[in-house]
């Protein structure tokens, strides 16, 4: 079995952490992201992180067999629910997608290597260029390992020295992915540090604060209004908190064999990372008037969920969680009992998948862990209406639609408030290019430098 050297703090699994190892780390990643990293240029940046993406697409290459080996005990995803994510992540980061995000967020892929203007017909007498921070400090989230992943490829592509704090047993995905960067570019991996430690530890996270120039978070709203409290003044703070999301489907996509492939994708949706995160569907809301009814659906649903658990397990989790959905499921036999417009379906002898129909389009917390709603509705006007209670928050919508009026649906989605529309099946896969809350996810983190040459 491969062992991991200690390059980061993360890989001293015994070591106990101090303010002044934090702050002396901090220093040190500013001092090598100043010799290492800031006079790289973006395309050598791009050859290396694509480089390595395609490494970790091999089924042989070290470090994954290695996330996949240890992953299901350390992060409590299956070992299918794994390799699917780290497919999804690093098949989009391609040189061609580095740069589409150069471009979306920066308007040309060099904007940080020199002063350069704008795309136009005419002479500008007006220069720009970007800049990223000293030190990001970025406090991850430990539900979809993706995110920390993410973070760190926009950190390298800012040329910003990353601190990166994760909960307590979450550090192993993005310590792999440092690790397997330092094997290729090891000054480049030195601008990097990684460590876990439980949140809300003031005696090492107020040096952190302190050094770093900018906070990146992800959490619950209580999480970042506290941390928001204790930042010093004058410190960049990116913040992203509690968010959900629903899938739509219109009524005249369940006819003839668009149904079955339309089941096979609302389950991609729910048993991808478990259904843990921003962008998994709490509802599946399925229109009325086809030929498949939305009751139909949600029992073609449970049997693929049925299916794909003998392929792709959910795994065991915590204690809990497991209570809460048995608890929900008690709740739902009373009703389907009581009422013909409530159906319950389940795993037998576990937790591990359930599907519960109800008649109304009130959109309703999940308990997440594959626990689905599928709920009928008149049209989308109904759902959103029904979904008030959650505007603001929703982050995505998986759509299925025909392509005649999917752009009306679009459309009113975004004026509602949404802020990522994608294919129903492709929830949990955002695209390189895609804007977190509907912010760009590099414009976020540079500061712009005009030059008024005239």
């Amino acid at each position: 079995m491969m062992n991991l050297p200690n390059y980061f703090i993360a890989d001293l699994a015994e070591a106990e952490l101090t303010s002044t190892m934090i702050r002396e780390a901090c220093q040190t990643l500013k001092r090598n992201r100043e010799s290492y990293l800031l006079h790289r240029s973006t395309s050598d940046l791009v050859r290396v992180l694509s480089e390595v993406a395609e490494h970790w697409m091999q089924p042989d290459y070290p470090f994954r067999r290695l996330a996949l080996e240890q992953g299901p005990h350390r992060t409590g995803f299956p070992t299918a629910t794994l390799a699917r994510g780290l497919d999804a992540f690093f098949g989009q980061l391609t040189s061609e997608n580095l740069r589409a995000l150069l471009v979306q967020d920066l308007g040309l892929a060099q904007r940080m290597d020199e002063m350069s203007g704008a795309i136009t017909d005419r002479p500008e007498p007006r220069l720009a260029m970007a800049c990223g921070p000293e030190l990001i400090a970025i406090i991850a989230a430990g539900n979809v390992p993706a995110s920390a992943l993410a973070s760190l490829t926009l950190g390298w592509l800012v040329r910003a020295a990353q601190f990166l704090r994760c909960s307590r047993g979450t550090s192993l995905l993005p310590r792999l992915f440092a690790h397997s960067i330092h094997q290729v570019e090891p000054k480049l991996a030195s601008c990097v540090e990684i460590a876990e430690w439980p949140g809300g530890e003031p005696r090492l996270e107020d040096p952190l604060f302190e050094e770093a120039d900018c906070v990146a978070a992800s959490g619950t709203d209580e999480t970042l209004s506290a941390i928001r409290r204790r930042l010093p003044l004058g410190k960049r703070f990116i913040a992203y908190g509690h968010r959900v999301s629903f899938a739509f489907i219109a009524g005249r996509m369940l006819s003839g064999l668009s149904t079955p492939k339309l089941v096979r994708r609302a389950a991609d949706d729910v048993v991808a990372w478990n259904q843990q995160g921003c962008l998994s569907p709490h509802v599946i809301f399925v229109e009325r008037g086809g030929a498949t009814a939305p009751e139909a659906f949600a029992e073609l649903l449970a049997a693929e969920l049925a299916a794909r658990e003998q392929t792709e397990p959910r795994g065991e989790i915590p204690l809990a969680d497991s209570a809460a959905i048995t608890a929900r499921r008690d709740f739902y036999r009373v009703r389907e009992a009581a009422s013909s417009e409530t159906r319950l379906w389940c795993s037998e002898g576990s937790t591990s998948w359930t599907v519960i129909y109800e008649g109304d389009a009130r959109f309703q917390l999940s308990c997440l862990n594959r626990f689905i709603y599928v709920k009928a509705a008149v049209d989308l006007t109904e759902v959103l209406h029904q979904s008030e209670h959650v505007r603001g928050q929703v982050s995505a919508v998986g759509l299925a639609a025909p392509e005649e009026n999917a752009e009306e649906l679009a459309v009113q989605l975004a004026r509602w408030g949404v802020t990522r529309i994608c294919p129903l099946g492709r929830m949990q896969v955002p695209p390189l290019t895609w804007r977190h809350d509907g912010r760009p996810a590099l414009g976020e983190l540079i500061t712009w430098t005009g030059w008024e040459q005239t």
